[in-house]
């Protein structure tokens, strides 16, 4: 995925806050619509909570996970030698795992409230540090301080003492993550090929009343929310999945989608292509083959897939809509162009599929005999192998034809993770990944689809993902599918899906979509490139028909948002540490730190409320609320007794 206009950057329009239950093309009445609004806010996430995330010290090394223990009672507290032995100044350092271009705030809280000599550093690659608050002065920083980082690429945290008194220590280090630049938000949006002369807004009802002739379309509404990648998927000769009679016009045909990358281009988005290398829908259930090629040797089909491919790529290029991805295939967990191995597989669809088997699985293909997996059985292991090979066979060739006819485009292989099934998908990726890369094939990029009620909860995505990125740190990843419904259907039960949190409405769906975000972003090494939602206007869809004077129309709903308004625009040093002795006067700051990622730091006033009259008369802790032009700040105020 390759950035066009970035998502940050000023977006016209207003919000949808009407919404209602529907699919498209099904108009729902009055009485079962459902409106809502959704409040988005820019994804942050503390770091330091992520399994992957470890604190090592100079001295007292076995404490050094205090500091990350969400518990302010604990503490990381340095003796007065090094691990070594020797006298010397005391750190702790933290290991985020990888690097992160999106971290750009770093509050740390102290043991106490004592003055300490200190710096707060980060790094890349643990050689070079940059100081980000330098409290070396003795006097401010006492308790804590929050310090706002504008650069990329930062893995390690360091907090530094000049010199150690009693009690001096880390109780807390909080690392805060936004979503980087470059994190691609987009859809896979086929249907748009249905849709071309739907016109679609962001509010139907206000947008029909000044008559817009013929009225926006699709894609002019999700560019301006926020899109920038939009993904295809090509069927070779689309068909009926129960008839397997061809369709008349031929959706998501490749003709048909030439048309439809154009647009996508002209919108200055980039594109992606998803060849499913069958007539119809291929997934984990079902990979059909083509019946153009149902009954060729396997060695024509290989040849078949790559001349399909590399034909295809060629008239996109010509046309001047080179795909920035290409996908070859479509949630292969269990192979693709299925031939005689169905039969062992057990396929029992598409409908054509199995009544015309004397056709389509009469020469073997690339399907993946799983039931043979762990078998002690030698024929069975043989032939479990065997049809590994012909995959790999098959993908190659594809991925081949991707190198030749479009270099510029990065390949995807796209998968999936049961739920409780990833060492399945493991063994997906070491099998399939050890043939490519001997046969010189790899791809670019791993994907992974993600619905929850299949693909477990976001924290199951989460381990899944950092799994993945861990066993195979030369590729990239992807979430290249996911949705979460709006409404239910039949209406009104906003029950959550099956392992997940969110309800089943329009602010569910907003927060549901956005937490897949996040997941993607917060994968250490800036390894996931982007997050994809399926069909947003037809499945599952952010999408509502509602009823106007002029009819029905679709509006986006509210949750569309979570597109432009993830983003962070500014980050703010909303936590402030003061120390004063009983009975003086809080000398709160006038000023505080405020960053716009990439353009630098600036210094923002603060209108603080009143502290109470006797606040400071004995010792304790409490806190003063402020605001800004960029939101709110707390100071916390530590009362010590008289030095």
């Amino acid at each position: 995925m390759t950035h066009s206009t970035h998502r940050r950057r000023a977006l016209a329009g207003s919000a949808a806050l009407a919404v209602a239950l529907t699919t498209v093309g099904l108009a729902i009445g009055p009485s079962a619509a459902g409106y809502g609004e959704a409040v988005i806010e820019p994804v942050e996430t503390d770091l330091a909570g992520k399994a992957w995330v470890t604190a090592h010290a100079t001295s007292n090394d076995a404490d050094a996970g205090r500091a990350l223990d969400d518990d302010e009672g604990t503490a990381w507290t340095p003796s007065d030698r090094t691990a070594s032995g020797a006298h010397g100044k005391q750190s702790l350092t933290v290991d985020l795992g990888g690097a992160y271009d999106g971290l750009h705030k770093v509050e740390v809280v102290l043991a106490d409230a004592a003055p300490a000599r200190y710096v707060v550093e980060t790094s890349t690659d643990r050689k070079r540090w940059v100081t980000v608050a330098d409290h070396n002065d003795g006097r401010s920083g006492a308790a804590g301080t929050t310090a706002l980082v504008d650069s990329e690429g930062t893995r390690y945290l360091r907090v530094r003492f000049a010199a150690t008194n009693a009690g001096t220590g880390v109780a807390e280090v909080h690392a805060y993550n936004y979503l980087r630049e470059d994190l691609v938000l987009g859809a896979d949006l086929s249907y748009a090929d249905q849709e071309r002369d739907q016109p679609y807004y962001l509010d139907a009802e206000a947008a029909l009343a000044g008559e817009p002739d013929p009225g926006p379309h699709l894609l002019d509404v999700v560019k301006d929310r926020g899109m920038e990648h939009l993904r295809l998927r090509i069927w070779n000769d689309p068909r009926d999945e129960g008839t397997g009679v061809e369709t008349d016009p031929a959706y998501q045909g490749p003709e048909r989608s030439l048309t439809v990358a154009r647009e996508v281009v002209d919108h200055d988005m980039s594109l992606g292509i998803d060849f499913h290398y069958a007539d119809s829908w291929a997934d984990p259930s079902k990979q059909p083959k083509p019946r153009a090629w149902a009954e060729l040797p396997f060695d024509e089909l290989t040849q078949e897939v790559h001349d399909f491919t590399a034909d295809y790529l060629t008239q996109l290029a010509e046309q001047g809509t080179t795909p920035a991805k290409v996908a070859v295939g479509n949630e292969v967990i269990n192979g693709f162009l299925y031939g005689s191995e169905a039969q062992i597989i057990g396929t029992t669809a598409p409908q054509y599929f199995v009544d015309e088997a004397d056709v389509y699985q009469s020469q073997p293909g690339g399907g993946l005999l799983w039931d043979y997996w762990r078998s002690e059985d030698p024929a069975e292991q043989q032939a479990y192998t065997e049809q590994w090979d012909r995959f790999a066979t098959l993908m190659a060739s594809g991925i081949n034809a991707v190198r030749e006819a479009s270099p510029e485009s990065e390949v995807e292989i796209h998968a999936i993770v049961d739920t409780g099934r990833l060492d399945k998908t493991m063994e997906f990726w070491t099998q399939l990944l050890t043939r490519l890369e001997a046969a010189d094939a790899a791809p670019d990029v791993l994907a992974l689809s993600y619905y929850p009620q299949w693909h477990g909860s976001p924290e199951d995505l989460e381990h899944n993902l950092y799994t993945i990125a861990e066993a195979f740190p030369e590729y990239a990843l992807d979430v290249a599918e996911t949705a979460y419904p709006a409404e239910s259907w039949p209406p009104g039960d906003p029950t959550p899906l099956p392992n997940s949190p969110f309800p089943v409405t329009v602010q569910g769906q907003a927060d549901a979509i956005q937490r897949v975000f996040q997941v993607a972003n917060d994968v250490p090494g800036n390894r996931v490139q982007g997050v994809l939602v399926w069909e947003p206007a037809n499945w599952q869809p952010m999408f509502t028909w509602v009823e106007t004077d002029a009819g029905w129309f679709p509006e986006a709903n509210a949750s569309l948002d979570v597109y432009r308004d993830s983003d962070v625009t500014h980050v703010l040093e909303d936590s402030v540490h003061v120390v004063t002795e009983v009975d003086d006067d809080v000398r709160l700051p006038r000023t505080v730190g405020v960053l716009s990622p990439g353009d630098g730091l600036a210094r923002t006033r603060v209108a603080w409320q009143d502290v109470p009259d006797d606040a400071t008369a004995t010792p304790g802790t409490f806190t003063v609320d402020g605001t800004t032009k960029y939101g709110p700040v707390t100071a916390t105020i530590h009362v010590v007794p008289n030095r």
